[in-house]
């Protein structure tokens, strides 16, 4: 059988949260079933622990990629992908039973050009229920979301993957991208429903359940800016810590 989807996983040093990850994918395929049509990839991005081992017991391809940037293992694993349709997912989600089906049918929609599954949280609590309400309204008024985001391989290549100039908002300026690829054809960005993915709330844990409200507008303001203090902010916040 073709592939049909090829899922990325960028990871660096994700040897605690990358199992759960694949059993939800695993789980995933075999209810899809497409199993064998489906593949996942997952990009090492220099890892120092046992990421790459963990993700070959579980079946998985694994890339190396070595410029330590999440764009550029975005891009590496989707170098090596086979499938007609391509998605990304973070190594420490969990995806849901059904997203591949529903993935699969947004695809074979020719009036779309890309999506996302949207995400939901882990854990919730007061500090960061306001934060991803306060992301909703972006999300309502521009299409982008996150989760698994997929497209066709063919605009993928087209587009020439992710900015890897771009240490982090990568996947914004992509779906950026995409939108206006999908305008001149008359195509548009999908929000799936009911099939979100549940994401870590580990930079809540590590930072405090109200850090986002708290520091984001001041660490906007000098990444913008591109200060020192907002590339330490990013190398930190984004790169290290694990």
């Amino acid at each position: 059988m073709s592939i049909a989807f090829s899922l990325v996983v960028p990871a660096w040093n994700e040897a605690v949260l990358l199992p759960r990850l694949l059993a939800s994918v695993e789980h995933a395929r075999q209810r899809s079933g497409r199993a064998d049509a489906i593949e996942v990839i997952v990009a090492d991005n220099g890892s120092t622990d046992a990421t790459p081992e963990l993700a070959r017991a579980a079946g998985c391809r694994v890339v190396a990629v070595e410029k330590r940037c999440i764009a550029a293992a975005r891009n590496g694993g989707a170098a090596a992908a086979l499938g007609a349709g391509i998605g990304f997912v973070d190594a420490d989600s969990i995806v849901h039973p059904d997203c591949f089906d529903a993935i699969l049918a947004a695809l074979d929609n020719a009036r779309v050009v890309a999506g996302a599954t949207g995400v939901t949280m882990e854990r919730w609590s007061t500090g960061i229920a306001l934060s991803y309400a306060m992301v909703l309204p972006m999300v309502w008024l521009t299409g982008f979301d996150t989760g698994i985001v997929f497209c066709r391989r063919a605009d993928f290549e087209t587009l020439g993957g992710y900015d890897e100039s771009r240490p982090i908002a990568e996947d914004v300026d992509f779906l950026v991208r995409l939108r206006r690829l999908g305008k001149g054809r008359g195509q548009r960005l999908s929000r799936l429903r009911g099939v979100k993915t549940v994401t870590s709330t580990r930079k809540f844990d590590r930072h405090g359940d109200w850090h986002y409200l708290l520091q984001m507008p001041r660490v906007a303001w000098n990444v913008l800016r591109r200060t020192e203090q907002g590339n330490a902010f990013i190398r930190r916040y984004w790169y290290e810590g694990r």
